[in-house]
């Protein structure tokens, strides 16, 4: 590993020792000017001269006035109208591993629509022994399950493939999120109405204009598959398919219905517009991916990043971002100071959860010298985040789907960063 990047032991004396030696460090700076009164404790501050709000002063609880720039953004020329568009999550500005429904992407193929409890049906049909038709009542009563599991957009990163883009986290690979959901297993409805022999593949679609549609092998269908209607312990948002969406677990984003109103079991593929002429992955040769469903390991530094650069000089550092894969757990990530020359093998937070969002952190001490700062995530199943030039050598450059290439960011002197192209 490169000297600018030496890891810290986890102890205090350490700690405030690599501060001092940084010299112009935050920690350092801070420790000097406690030597002298700090008005900001001796003094009696406005928010301790009175009285604050009271408990019902915001009945549903907001983010405070100060963390009013932690919002989903659009690119606007991505898309023709936000109608039918994307909004990215501030993956750069949280921490931990849960995104609070407020902060995660939409994606809309015809605009979020506004869909009553009351008028929610949803109906299973096709190869059945008894075609249903269920209320959201009826959902309420059948066996409940809580999961935590990651979304993303098979388009997330699609703008890098052929080279670097978007300046920042949130624009590169926002198209994620990462909530507990809460419903019923797709297996117990199936079950219910009773799956023909004939049966290999459903259709499910959605109750918005766009009539979004997706094939499913039966097979998924009736491994892990949720009708969900919650999400982070309390009602889906409008955007994210109220009163009820499907969680398709390690799958692209685009096969999680929304405002799930239909489910047919079929003897094939339906062939839908959104798995011939959309979703799928056009190599050199012209020649398209088709059914590439599952989203593979990756990761992302989101700290220090464009939207996150370093403020306090320097001295400790903590480099942290988010890494997963629709294969299985995250096992390790390994984080690069120096393009991918060296690497470093960082700490997860937590052990890696099947098909949920990692989050890891490498505490180092910088010393101001320029990083390319990279990580390269690991799972379960062996397989290792690649390079871009290693999924280029592979894909050619026609695809915008399922770009899990290793993302750097140039982390400049002055601790400002860029997005720039490695490979």
């Amino acid at each position: 590993m490169s000297d600018n990047a030496k890891s810290l032991a986890p102890s205090r004396r350490q700690f405030l020792t690599g501060a001092a030696a940084a010299g112009a460090g935050a920690v350092a700076a801070g420790a000097a000017r406690a030597a002298t009164p700090d008005p900001l404790i001796t003094e009696v501050q406005e928010w301790a001269s009175g009285l604050g709000e009271g408990v019902d002063a915001t009945p549903y609880g907001l983010p405070v006035q100060f963390e009013s720039d932690v919002v989903r953004r659009n690119v606007e020329w991505l898309t023709a109208d936000t109608i039918s568009s994307i909004n990215f999550t501030p993956i750069h500005a949280l921490d931990g591993t849960i995104t609070p429904q407020g902060c995660a992407f939409e994606r809309h193929h015809s605009g979020a629509i506004e869909l009553r409890k009351e008028d929610y049906r949803l109906m299973i049909n096709g190869l059945v022994e008894t075609p249903l038709v269920f209320t959201y009542a009826d959902l309420e009563r059948f066996p409940r399950e809580n999961r935590v599991y990651f979304c993303e957009c098979a388009a997330n990163s699609g703008m890098e493939w052929a080279g670097a883009q978007l300046n920042g986290a949130q624009f590169t690979h926002g198209m994620i999120h990462n909530m507990e959901y809460s419903g019923v297993s797709l297996r117990t409805l199936l079950e219910e109405a009773g799956v023909s022999p004939e049966g290999k593949w459903v259709y499910v679609e959605g109750a918005d204009a766009s009539s979004n549609g997706r094939s499913i092998p039966l097979e998924k269908a009736m491994d892990d598959v949720l009708v969900a209607f919650k999400a982070n312990g309390e009602a889906l948002r409008k955007e994210h398919g109220y009163p009820v969406r499907l969680v398709v677990p390690g799958w692209e984003g685009n096969m999680w219905i929304k405002w799930l109103r239909r489910i047919e079991v079929t003897d094939q593929p339906i062939e839908s517009r959104e798995e011939t002429s959309k979703y799928t992955d056009t190599l050199a040769n012209g020649v398209s991916r088709k059914w590439t469903w599952e989203m593979d390991a990756k990761s992302v530094v989101t700290s220090p990043s464009p939207q996150a650069p370093i403020k306090h000089g320097t001295g400790p550092l903590v480099i942290t971002g988010l890494a997963w894969s629709g294969r299985g757990a995250i096992t390790g990530v390994d984080v690069s100071v120096d393009g991918g020359k060296t690497w470093t093998e960082a700490r997860l937070a937590a052990p890696g959860a099947d098909r949920a969002l990692t989050r890891f952190y490498l505490d180092t001490n910088w010393d101001g010298a320029e990083m390319l700062l990279q990580s390269r995530a690991r799972d379960s199943s062996g397989y290792v985040q690649p390079t871009k030039a290693q999924l280029r050598e592979v894909r050619g450059l026609n695809s915008i789907y399922h770009n899990n290439a290793i993302q750097t960011w140039w982390v400049k002197a002055n601790g400002e960063a860029e997005n720039v192209e490695v490979s």
